[in-house]
């Protein structure tokens, strides 16, 4: 049985168009892989605490090879748990300002770590998990195009960067745009994200 493990970003609850888009996905998932074991980590309704100078301390001392069990590290151990017995990861979430969301950024933070899930070489930084797909779905509320007044998207070069680091080389990610403007761009959007995911989803679970 497939273990997925969610991340949903939205604090906008059921009114969330990428929380509308991850159920479409995983039912999709669901009918490819048969049922499947979710793991949910809502952290637009339950944001992760900021990282602070106990934990920063704690993970520059794993890094130099102290106890990966220190109090402090705590949260991101059961984070990062929760990411190695993933077979997958769902991440659904809105832009904010170009880019991943507070929220986001900090689960990121508490996973991206050195000496426990990356270690720096004299070629740079490898990764230690073991490589799964990765499927972003990301609300924006306006677009991105090569024509005057176009946003910017600095989320989507980040985020393979960064999982990247870690080892999660297999990062797709679809944005659905102009998600503020009225329910035909919305509709259209989710047409797109259902034929997407004829492509998409075999191609990174099968």
């Amino acid at each position: 049985m497939t273990t997925l493990l969610h991340l949903n970003v939205s604090p906008r609850g059921e009114r969330s168009h990428s929380r509308r888009a991850g159920s479409v996905v995983r039912e999709r998932l669901a009918a490819r892989r048969g049922p499947l074991i979710v793991i949910e980590r809502d952290l637009g309704a339950e944001p992760l605490p900021p990282i602070d100078a106990a934990f920063t301390d704690a993970n520059l001392a794993v890094a130099a090879g102290g106890d990966e069990q220190a109090p402090a590290l705590k949260l991101s151990e059961r984070l990062i748990a929760e990411l190695e017995s993933a077979d997958m990861v769902l991440i659904t979430t809105p832009i904010h300002n170009f880019t991943v969301p507070a929220t986001l950024k900090t689960w990121i933070d508490l996973v991206v770590r050195p000496g426990r899930t990356f270690r720096s070489t004299p070629q740079g930084k490898q990764g230690l998990l073991r490589d799964r797909p990765v499927l972003a779905l990301v609300a924006c509320g306006g677009a991105f195009h090569d024509r005057p007044g176009s946003q910017q998207d600095f989320f989507t070069p980040y985020l393979k960067y960064v999982l990247g680091t870690i080892g999660l080389s297999r990062v797709e990610v679809l944005r659905m745009e102009n998600m503020n403007r009225g329910s035909d761009p919305v509709a259209r959007s989710f047409d797109h994200l259902r034929a997407w995911c004829e492509a998409a989803v075999p191609a990174m679970v099968d």
